[in-house]
């Protein structure tokens, strides 16, 4: 397993060994061991799967506020998908900016993503999967977004986008966030 830091403060890549034979794939996804070195005290208390059921989908930009602040660590099942990050934190050096990272049943890829950042993502295959395992657990009053459209943000979505959900189409500008101004 090796991590590498990613152009976000606190978001790492995930680099896992798959170990094959004519029986199929292993692979670790997590080891306390490995991530100790980024986060001594990290424990995940809640794990979520998604499924997406058509390309050009995009979910999010989700987060949770304040004592509900969760860190995530995402892998893809199934297909492909455009995973996103965005820096929430007014401290953070990298505040304001956005990273992504393809997220493929077959590249042994996962992204860690920090407290305080915003996740979202397309998918870019029909039926694509996600596995998420979460340091808090969900907390409804806690939820938070930014909108994917944002133009402050300039997402490079790979894909039209073809399919958002309502709660997805009201989400706010991250400008607005920042003036105390979303409804």
């Amino acid at each position: 397993m090796k991590l590498t830091p990613a152009p976000l403060h606190g978001m790492w890549t995930v680099q896992t060994s798959a170990r094959g034979d004519e029986r199929g794939r292993f692979a670790r996804l997590f080891c306390s061991e490995a991530f100790a070195t980024i986060r001594p005290d990290l424990r995940f208390v809640q794990v979520n799967h998604s499924v997406t059921a058509r390309r050009g989908t995009v979910r999010g930009l989700h987060y949770q506020t304040a004592a509900h602040a969760e860190a995530k660590l995402i892998r893809c099942l199934r297909g492909r998908v455009f995973d996103v990050a965005v820096d929430l934190r007014p401290q953070s050096p990298t505040f304001g900016r956005w990273h992504a990272v393809e997220l493929t049943d077959d590249n042994d890829l996962q992204v860690f993503i920090p407290e305080g950042c915003a996740h979202g993502f397309q998918a870019l295959t029909d039926d694509a999967h996600l596995l998420y395992q979460h340091t808090a657990a969900y907390a409804p009053e806690a939820e938070g977004g930014v909108a994917h459209d944002d133009p402050g943000l300039a997402i490079a979505w790979p894909l039209p986008v073809t399919v958002v959900s309502e709660r997805d189409r009201a989400l706010p500008h991250l400008r607005s966030l920042r003036e105390g101004t979303a409804a």
